[in-house]
């Protein structure tokens, strides 16, 4: 296959995974990758698998497509494509919650670094470290991460690296119980999604609504939660994101224990766990787990509270 077949074909594969045809996506891109003898061409179709893969949760498989990239990197001999394959690591390791791994591999990026295309995924490693030392509950380091990456983003007017940093400052001041900041920030990427994002995907849209749902509970404004939630839900199911339907299954389950209501909270809990267990979420699951457990401390049984509270040491 030479370089212009392997051009059309991997843009054929783009038109087809944004009419949410994935698995039709894939498999064009799969040929590519395996009978394309252009390696500019290999490095990019490796990119549209490590994103669908990322998306869909298959982050096992997002990571081996990434090392994979590096090979092909390498090969290339070029410093932006290796940096760009070594923040796809990176990202993969932080799906799959292995945060010092991620942070390794972004300062590997960030040390190897000097050409301008290069410089432009300063924001997004920045992020990538954010989001690790966040799940090591590293709050300081983790802010300093976010700051400068949405420096970044402003520096380089660049609306959906910022939408993506609001996003993670949400998640950030719900984490240390800021609650109105951890509203502010993706009501924020919501404004960036009407004003900017008229042909963005719909996760941008997804992602700010869930972070909002997740704040208006902690506020107390559980309406406005539930709505937001079902507007993120709705999105992830349309586009077969396991990941968010994950997180909004537990937001739901959230809710309904906000309420009081730990019979209708139960099975949202045990669906999102089933899908964190599959996608290797262990950050989430645990946050499941505390989710379940604190459904059985409103109900007072708490022979099972001290089972739950094992079974999340374990994980």
């Amino acid at each position: 296959m030479g370089q212009d077949q392997t051009k059309q074909q991997i843009e054929k594969g783009l038109h087809l995974y944004q009419s949410n045809q994935t698995e039709k996506a894939l498999r064009v891109w799969m040929r590519v990758l395996e009978k394309s003898a252009d390696p500019a061409g290999r490095f990019r179709v490796l990119g549209c698998l490590i994103t669908a893969h990322a998306e869909m949760g298959r982050y096992k498989d997002m990571l081996k497509f990434a090392v994979v990239q590096i090979d092909t990197a390498r090969e290339l001999e070029d410093p932006d494509y290796l940096t760009e394959s070594y923040l796809n690591l990176a990202r993969s390791n932080e799906k799959l919650c292995e945060f010092q791994k991620t942070i390794s591999y972004c300062k590997t990026c960030l040390n190897m670094q000097g050409t301008t295309v290069s410089l432009q995924l300063n924001g997004q490693v920045s992020l990538s470290m954010g989001n690790a030392f966040l799940g090591l509950s590293i709050f300081q380091k983790a802010l300093e991460c976010f700051e400068k990456a949405l420096r970044y983003a402003h520096n380089n007017d660049d609306k959906m690296l910022e939408c993506r940093v609001c996003c993670s400052l949400g998640n950030f001041y719900a984490q240390i119980k800021d609650y109105e900041k951890a509203l502010f920030f993706p009501c924020k990427a919501a404004e960036l999604v009407n004003d900017y994002g008229k042909g963005w995907s719909l996760k941008y849209r997804a992602m700010s609504q869930y972070h909002m749902a997740v704040a208006y509970r902690q506020l107390g404004r559980l309406a406005d939660a539930m709505d937001c939630c079902e507007e993120s839900m709705k999105i992830a199911l349309q586009h077969g994101d396991r990941p968010l339907q994950a997180l909004c299954l537990l937001c739901f389950a959230d809710i309904h224990r906000s309420r009081k209501d730990v019979q209708t909270a139960f099975p949202r809990y045990d669906s999102s766990m089933s899908i964190m267990s599959e996608i290797g979420n262990r950050l989430g699951l645990t946050h499941v787990l505390l989710g379940v457990t604190k459904c059985w401390m409103i109900q007072k049984e708490l022979d099972k509270v001290s089972s739950k509270l094992v079974s999340t040491e374990v994980c």
